[in-house]
């Protein structure tokens, strides 16, 4: 039988974060310059039903049977072979490796998941449709971030940009005309489950002040959304500073992080924001495509360790 395998994107959130938690929109794209891979393929030598992982970028060689149910990589799996209810599971060696920063805000573990249920279903002969995989993958984000927000497992599953907000259906869009963006990651590493749970006690103590910052947030999301469609950079660039100082005001930010922002404002970048859970992890420029180098150099003169350079083009293909 031969090697099977499940691939899956990054992402990005260009507006929202934090907010969507709340009830309000969200809006993020694929990154399709990292991905997370899985690797599946027959163990002969083991006895049916023996389930080998390796994920050598994180040092795991093990067995699945070795692993808390709750291990997110476990978990993958068993949510996997609970919902294709197969009699017979032949043993089979997962190899899983990924060029996603971790707790950078990118969607790692998202991916991951997803790139797992695809390659196992797959693998075993039942290869599940995007919307089964999201929700699978959705189950593992419980245990990675406690309170997800279900945009991560929808973008990377169905890879495409999407306009969210919980419990209502996902809007794909399809622009019209395409952006620049600059990834620049800080080097600080912050689990968005930390960021989460702080911003979430913070919440409990004084609703009524944080509800007022997610609505704005909520109402620059709005607003973004035709803009993103439009290509209207001078619209998207005022409202990702816009969504920056608010986020700022729910201390999720970071001096790295703003200091990556002014850098890329300063290189002549349209507007620009941290992304994802914040206090580290990775910040987001829009560019014109002419001043792409010119800013990536600043970036990195700034203090990035890395910056990746993406696009979303016409008809949502990123």
């Amino acid at each position: 039988m031969a090697v099977i395998t499940g691939k899956a994107p990054g992402k990005i959130i260009l507006f929202g974060e934090h907010a969507v938690v709340y009830g309000q929109p969200a809006i993020a794209i694929p990154v399709a310059k990292v991905k997370a891979t899985a690797r599946v393929f027959p163990d002969i030598e083991s006895k049916p039903g023996r389930i080998s992982l390796q994920a050598l970028d994180i040092g795991l060689d093990t067995h699945l049977s070795d692993l808390s149910p709750e291990h997110p990589l476990a978990a993958a799996v068993y949510l996997t072979l609970e919902t294709l209810q197969l009699e017979h599971i032949p043993s089979f060696v997962l190899q899983i490796s990924s060029t996603i920063p971790i707790a950078a805000g990118m969607g790692s573990g998202a991916a991951i998941s997803v790139a797992i249920i695809r390659g196992v279903s797959a693998f075993l002969g039942r290869p599940l449709p995007d919307s089964k995989v999201s929700e699978l993958s959705y189950e593992v984000e419980k245990i990675h971030h406690g309170n997800p927000s279900g945009i991560d497992n929808n973008v990377i599953s169905y890879g495409k940009p999407v306009y969210f907000k919980r419990e209502q259906p996902i809007q794909f869009l399809k622009v019209k005309k395409e952006t620049h963006w600059l990834i620049a990651d800080s080097g600080v590493k912050t689990p968005t489950l930390e960021t989460v749970s702080d911003l979430g006690k913070l919440h409990a103590g004084n609703p009524q002040y944080y509800d007022g910052i997610f609505h704005k947030i909520g109402l620059i999301t709005q607003k973004a959304r035709q803009a993103l469609i439009e290509g209207d950079n001078p619209v998207l660039g005022g409202l990702l500073n816009e969504n920056h100082a608010l986020l700022r005001e729910l201390d999720v930010s970071s001096p790295e992080l703003d200091r990556l922002t002014r850098a890329a404002l300063d290189a002549g970048a349209k507007g620009a924001k941290l992304s994802g859970g914040g206090r580290g992890g990775n910040m987001i420029a829009l560019v014109s495509a002419t001043k792409i180098d010119a800013i990536k150099k600043a970036l990195y003169e700034a203090g990035a360790v890395n910056v990746i350079s993406t696009k979303l083009a016409k008809e949502s293909q990123a």
